[in-house]
């Protein structure tokens, strides 16, 4: 299965030279933790999230009112293809410590974003899905389990 396939699409987006604050209340109206920021080309140039926010704005004591968005980012973003394998995409994750990819497109534009939980929400179905096919298979093996 390809990361294009299940990746999220709806992905919230933030301009570089915007103010923290106004990224920040866009987080809380869409009720997301995380914005990614892209260049003219729909390029991912920057993550922002929640947690950004908390350790490089507030735990600073710097004015969300007058940082900008590439000052706290995380740049230089780690991305997958949405050609690629899930694998592909849970290696990144592992090999960099990140919890969320870009998904971009072969031109490298934003396609969308996968995540962690994204990851871990698709194997815990696949999972089910096999115990059910195990239930249906043999009953009793599986009650013995």
């Amino acid at each position: 299965m390809t990361i294009g396939r299940i990746c999220n699409r709806d992905v919230d987006t933030a301009e570089p030279q915007e103010f923290v604050r106004a990224a920040a209340q866009r987080m809380g109206s869409r009720a997301v933790g995380t914005l990614l920021v892209l260049d003219r080309e729909r390029r991912p140039v920057g993550i922002l999230t929640d947690r950004d926010i908390a350790v490089r704005v507030v735990g600073e004591g710097r004015e969300p009112n007058s940082v900008r968005v590439s000052d706290v980012m995380s740049a230089h973003p780690h991305t997958v293809s949405e050609l690629a394998p899930l694998e592909d995409a849970i290696a990144i994750m592992r090999t960099h410590g990140v919890r969320r990819v870009p998904v971009v497109s072969p031109q490298g534009a934003l396609v969308g974003l996968i995540t962690l939980d994204d990851v871990l929400s698709l194997l815990a179905e696949d999972l089910w899905s096999m115990r059910r096919v195990l239930e249906k298979s043999s009953p009793r093996a599986l009650a013995q389990a």
